[in-house]
């Protein structure tokens, strides 16, 4: 009878340990822009299917779409999740269009820098952070906020890391008959579980990279400049389970 009660009370205590860890998702994307020049055409809609398979998945997820992707929505949404989040959850932040050296460009053509986001992201207790940036430009996130100590593996309990688009020099690109931005497009396939290299049911931020890494490469191998995706971060973050599937 003593065995089976201090089962019971482990498998309890499991299950509200599981139910205690939350993610919390924020997603941007912007597909019209104030200036209809600089319109594209899937970068809504790569969020919007972000958002499905991130709820499919339990976590808490905000999406902000074209208009409503401007300095203070997307600043109140961060300071409110970096409230909420405990040491132990996950906060996933993701943008998906226009970007130029140092930051992504909002909807009225503002640019929100990296700076920025690692400032807000860092007043967070949560001590995994991952970002996914799929904007021309993105991997210049490295020069830009090099140094600062949430990427560093002295950080300790507190490491920001960011899976940018592509290198530095190059551009993101969006694909029609994908539909898709090339980075999310991987992205979507290996969080349904193409990215598990080891068949444990858990992506880790490693597998996720290796995966995009990987197609995104791949599918643009013919295109004029290939694209290159980032692993920016420190190394203690690679095991970080990103999701189970």
């Amino acid at each position: 009878m003593m065995k089976k009660l201090l089962l019971f009370f482990f498998v309890a205590a499991m299950a509200v340990s599981a139910q205690a860890q939350k993610t919390y998702v924020l997603l941007a994307g912007v597909s019209k822009y104030s200036n209809e020049q600089a319109n594209l055409g899937y970068t809504s809609k790569d969020v919007k299917e972000l958002r499905d398979i991130f709820k499919k998945q339990g976590c808490v997820v905000t999406t902000l779409t074209s208009k409503y992707v401007v300095r203070q929505q997307v600043g109140e949404k961060i300071a409110a999740i970096a409230r909420l989040a405990k040491p132990e959850d996950k906060i996933v932040f993701c943008f998906s269009g226009h970007g130029s050296t140092g930051g992504m460009v909002f909807y009225d053509l503002s640019l929100f820098t990296y700076h920025e986001l690692v400032d807000m992201l860092s007043q967070a207790k949560a001590r995994q952070i991952i970002c996914c940036i799929d904007a021309c430009h993105s991997g210049s996130v490295t020069s830009d906020v090099q140094g600062s100590y949430a990427w560093s593996d002295e950080a300790g309990e507190h490491g920001i890391s960011f899976i940018m688009g592509c290198r530095a020099e190059e551009v993101s690109y969006e694909n029609g008959w994908l539909g898709n931005g090339m980075l999310v497009q991987a992205l979507k396939k290996g969080l349904r579980g193409m990215a598990d290299a080891n068949g444990d049911k858990a992506v880790t931020l490693i597998e996720l990279f290796n995966y995009v890494y990987n197609d995104v490469t791949a599918h643009t191998a013919d295109f004029e400049q290939v694209q290159h995706p980032q692993l920016i971060g420190p190394g203690s973050a690679h095991n970080t389970v990103i999701t189970r599937w």
